[in-house]
């Protein structure tokens, strides 16, 4: 696996990037074949040390973030929350094959892509990031699951039952929306 880690308002010593790489490597175990890199990002903010790691795999993207009055305590933290969602995906993937007796194709052929746009101080609309991606179709329950993995508050999808572009998205309230094309 290839790690790629960044220092953000922090110099990445030595140690610390060793002590990521060994507490971050021990999750290769989990897959059959390994993430083309993984993506840790440290910080520090208002006193704060964040860790956010980004593992992209084939079908699902695992990402964890924490922050704490230390470097070290907030990474072993990141590295049990994403064997948390590995063994959560893991059987979820197990019991969706037992129950449909088979493998079947995981991804629409079709590439999707969502922008983010912010405004600056002239009010004009400036695109600062673009991300493509594969749509999987499944299920609401299955994209809802997917969003919370990725912490984001909202996820694009291949809708399983109506083969739509779909959004899901967590309320104020805690609960959660769907977005359906008309």
């Amino acid at each position: 696996m290839k790690y790629i880690i960044r220092g953000h308002r922090i110099q990445v010593t030595e140690a610390l990037r060793e002590y990521a790489v060994k507490k971050i490597s021990r999750l290769e175990k989990y897959f059959e074949a390994p993430a083309s890199e993984t993506t840790v990002t440290l910080s520090v903010t208002k006193g704060k040390h964040a860790v956010e790691v980004t593992i992209p795999l084939v079908g699902v993207m695992l990402r964890a973030e924490d922050k704490s009055e230390d470097m070290y305590a907030s990474i072993d933290v990141v590295v049990d929350k994403l064997e948390r969602q590995i063994r959560k995906h893991k059987t979820k993937m197990n019991r969706k094959f037992r129950q449909e007796s088979g493998v079947k194709a995981l991804f629409k052929e079709g590439i999707s892509q969502t922008a983010v746009s912010v405004m600056d101080e002239e009010d004009e609309l400036e695109l600062v990031r673009t991300k493509r991606f594969m749509l999987k179709p499944m299920d609401v329950e299955e994209a809802i699951l997917q969003m919370n993995m990725v912490g984001h508050n909202f996820f694009v999808f291949s809708n399983i039952d109506n083969k739509e572009v779909n959004v899901v998205y967590k309320r104020s309230d805690g609960k959660y929306g769907l977005i359906e094309q008309v």
